[in-house]
C-alpha cells in the first residue's frame, strides 16, 4: 500500500524539477561547499610540504573563520562580497587558473570547487524550468509533440507517451546515456586527471580506462537488448504513425544497407593498411610501408582540431593561468620524476588505428540497430512479432534461418563490442 503508483513515475516534470534542483544543483552545491571550506586548506598545506600531522582537523576548517582567513583572506569578508555583486573578491579559492598542479599532477582543486559552484547555479535554474502545480513553465509532451520539422512528418509525437508508458523504452535510453557517459568519463579520467597524483599511478590509469570501458560497452549493448525488447513487446503502430520513430523503421532496409557499405569500406581500407605494412615489412622493404618515416597519412583534421585547441583559448580566456590542455600542446608536466601529462602528437599510427576503431565501432552498430530495426518483423520472418524477442532457429527452415532473433543480434552484437573494446584497451595500454 506504501508502494508509489505507476502515475508517480509518469509524471516526468516534476521528476525533472527534482533531479536537477535537488539532486544535480544541490548535491553540486553541498559538494563544492565541502571543497571550499575543507578539502581546498587542506590540500593547499598538503601541497606546502606541511607534515599531515600538523594540519587542523577538517572541522577546524569549518568552524574558525579566523584559521581558513590566515589562508584565503576573502573570507573574513563573509557574505558581503556575494550579496554586493564583488564576487571577484572570492577569486583567491574560486579560481579558474585552467592546466595541472605542477605539485600533485592534478587538476587545481580550486577550480574544481569553482566548477562545481558554477553548474550548481545553472542546475538550480533548471530546476525551476518545468511546469508542475503553477501554470508556468515548460511541458515536455508540449516541446516533443510541437517540434516538427520539414521532412520528418508528425516528429517527436508520441515519443512522450513511448517513454512514460514503456519500461523498456525508458531503460534503453537511460543505458544509452549511462553508457555513453561512461565512455566520456574513461577519456576525461586520463587527459582531465581530477585527483592529487593519479597521473602518474599508471596502473590506476589503466585500471580505471578498462574498467569504464567494459561498463559503457556493456551498458550501450543493453540499452539495444531493451530497445528490441521494446519493438517487439511495447511498440503500437497506431500511437506512432508517421512520426520519426515510425520513419526510421520505414527507411530500415536504406539504413542497414548504407552503414553495411560503411562497414565494409572501413574494414578493407582500415585493415589493408596493415595488411600492406606486414607484407612489405616480411619483404624488407620499410620505404614502402605507411609509417611517420615512409608513405605518410597525417591525420590532419585531428591535428588541426589540436592546434584550435591549443591556440583559441588564449584568446577566448585570457585569464587563465595555463590557457590550454598540455595535451594540445605545450611543456610536459613532471611529478617525481613520473610524466603526469605530455603533448599528444598525432601521426600516421593514429590515423590507421583509429580507423579500426571505426571499424569495430560500425559492425557493433550495424549488428544491434539492425537487431532493433527487424525485431517485428523481416523479410524471411514476418511474422517475428508472434515468436517475441527470443526464439530458436528454423534449421532448414524458411531458407536456412539461424541467429535472427533480437536476441541473438544482441549475443553477436556482444562480440563485436568485445572486439571494439580489445582493441582499445591494447592501444590505450
Amino acid at each position: 500500500k506504501a508502494a508509489p503508483r505507476i502515475e508517480w513515475f509518469q509524471n516526468v516534470e516534476s521528476m525533472l524539477n527534482h533531479h536537477l534542483a535537488g539532486l544535480l544543483g544541490l548535491g553540486s552545491l553541498a559538494w563544492a561547499g565541502h571543497q571550499i571550506h575543507i578539502a581546498v586548506p587542506v590540500n593547499t598545506l598538503l601541497d606546502a610540504g606541511v607534515d599531515p600531522a600538523e594540519i587542523p582537523l577538517p572541522h577546524e576548517w569549518l568552524l574558525n573563520t579566523r584559521l581558513i582567513s590566515q589562508l584565503y583572506p576573502s573570507f573574513r569578508n563573509g557574505l558581503f562580497p556575494f550579496f554586493s555583486l564583488k564576487w571577484s573578491i572570492y577569486g583567491d579559492f574560486l579560481t579558474f587558473q585552467g592546466g595541472l598542479n605542477p605539485v600533485t599532477g592534478g587538476l587545481w582543486l580550486t577550480d574544481i570547487a569553482h566548477h562545481h559552484l558554477a553548474i550548481s547555479v545553472l542546475f538550480l535554474v533548471a530546476g525551476h524550468m518545468y511546469r508542475t502545480n503553477w501554470g508556468i513553465g515548460h511541458s515536455i509532451s508540449e516541446i516533443l509533440n510541437a517540434h516538427q520539422g520539414p521532412l520528418t512528418g508528425e516528429g517527436h509525437k508520441g515519443l512522450y507517451e513511448i517513454l512514460t508508458t514503456s519500461w523498456h523504452a525508458q531503460l534503453a535510453l537511460n543505458l544509452a546515456l549511462f553508457g555513453s557517459l561512461s565512455i566520456v568519463v574513461r577519456h576525461h579520467i586520463y587527459s582531465i586527471p581530477p585527483y592529487p597524483y593519479i597521473a602518474i599511478d599508471y596502473r590506476t590509469q589503466l585500471s580505471l580506462f578498462t574498467h569504464h570501458t567494459w561498463i559503457g560497452g556493456f551498458c550501450i549493448v543493453g540499452a539495444r537488448a531493451h530497445a528490441a525488447i521494446f519493438i517487439v513487446r511495447d511498440y503500437d503502430l497506431s500511437n506512432s504513425y508517421n512520426n520519426l520513430l515510425d520513419r526510421v523503421i520505414r527507411h530500415r532496409d536504406a539504413i542497414i544497407s548504407h552503414l553495411n557499405w560503411v562497414c565494409i569500406f572501413l574494414g578493407l581500407h582500415s585493415f589493408g593498411l596493415y595488411i600492406h605494412n606486414d607484407t612489405i615489412s616480411a619483404l624488407g622493404r620499410p620505404k614502402d610501408m605507411f609509417s611517420d618515416s615512409a608513405i605518410q597519412i597525417q591525420p590532419i583534421f585531428a591535428q588541426f582540431i589540436q592546434r584550435i585547441h591549443s591556440v583559441a583559448p588564449q584568446m577566448t580566456a585570457p585569464s587563465e593561468v595555463f590557457p590550454n590542455s598540455v595535451v594540445w600542446g605545450g611543456n610536459l608536466v613532471n611529478v617525481g620524476g613520473k610524466v603526469a601529462m605530455i603533448p599528444i602528437s598525432l601521426g600516421t599510427a593514429d590515423f590507421i588505428v583509429h580507423h579500426i576503431h571505426a571499424f569495430t565501432i560500425h559492425v557493433t552498430v550495424l549488428i544491434l540497430l539492425k537487431g532493433v530495426l527487424f525485431a517485428r518483423s523481416s523479410r524471411l520472418i514476418p511474422d517475428k512479432a508472434t515468436l517475441g524477442f527470443r526464439f530458436p532457429c528454423d534449421g532448414p527452415g524458411r531458407g536456412g534461418t539461424c541467429q535472427v532473433s533480437a536476441w541473438d543480434h544482441v549475443f553477436l552484437g556482444l562480440f563485436w563490442i568485445y572486439n571494439s573494446i580489445s582493441v582499445v584497451i591494447f592501444h590505450f595500454s
